[in-house]
């Protein structure tokens, strides 16, 4: 059975882990932002389920196969930098064709109402599904291979021997899932205060080069293997 202090010791790992800025934060505040309440939430499920996955096959040691063999290694890894780089790609390129699209103020501000007004605006727009949301969230979680490493690394320490490894370890990924919600939850609240600034396609077409930029650089960071 795991002990109380090692469940406070993993919860103040995994808290500070949550809390450090990475592509998940830049990920639900960029969504957020834009006012897609359904994909946001989709990507912060399909984010903790990636991270449940990871708890499980660590428990079972699966991922411990990921670690040891470099080629499976290497396949995941140039695999999420790949989706990494086309994903950023992809929001840097909305951007400058937005940008490119030579609209007028007073376009603009009928778009920006039209948004205000809950109707869809942008190639982006009808996309805001729970369920396309939860895809890009696993798959950006899934396709991590550092997540896993870090789960051999640290979840293993808190199984106490003679225990049930699928159990600890459900339990342990259960922490660290409610502690990203909570931090989720927050991340979304601040991004709907902000969601009024972000109304002008010009303001949406920064937040996409921004959020574009730092995903394609995790990917680039990825395949460099830093």
């Amino acid at each position: 059975m795991i002990t109380i202090s090692a469940l406070w010791t993993f919860t103040l790992i995994v808290g500070l882990l949550t809390l450090t800025p990475g592509l998940d934060t830049a990920l639900i505040l960029r969504t957020a932002a834009l006012g897609r309440r359904r994909r946001a939430w989709g990507v912060v499920l399909g984010i903790q389920t990636g991270t449940l996955v990871w708890g499980v096959l660590t428990a079972l040691g699966v991922t411990a196969l990921l670690t040891a063999s470099h080629l499976a290694y290497e396949i995941v890894r140039w695999a999420g930098a790949a989706y990494l780089v086309w994903m950023g790609g992809r929001m840097l390129w909305a951007a400058r064709r937005k940008g490119g699209s030579g609209g007028t103020a007073e376009q603009e501000a009928a778009e920006a109402e039209a948004v205000g007004a809950g109707a869809p605006a942008g190639p982006d727009s009808g996309r805001d599904t729970l369920r396309g949301g939860w895809r890009q969230g696993t798959l950006t979680n899934l396709l991590n291979p550092k997540m896993g490493a870090f789960y051999v690394a640290v979840l293993p320490q808190f199984i106490p021997s003679g225990s049930s490894h699928l159990a600890a370890g459900v339990l342990l990924a259960g922490v660290h899932i409610v502690l990203a919600v909570i931090w989720a939850c927050a991340l979304i609240a601040f991004a709907r205060a902000l969601r009024g600034r972000l109304q002008r396609p010009s303001a949406r077409r920064v937040l996409d080069r921004i959020t574009g930029t730092v995903v394609a650089a995790f990917g680039f960071r990825l395949a460099l293997g830093d």
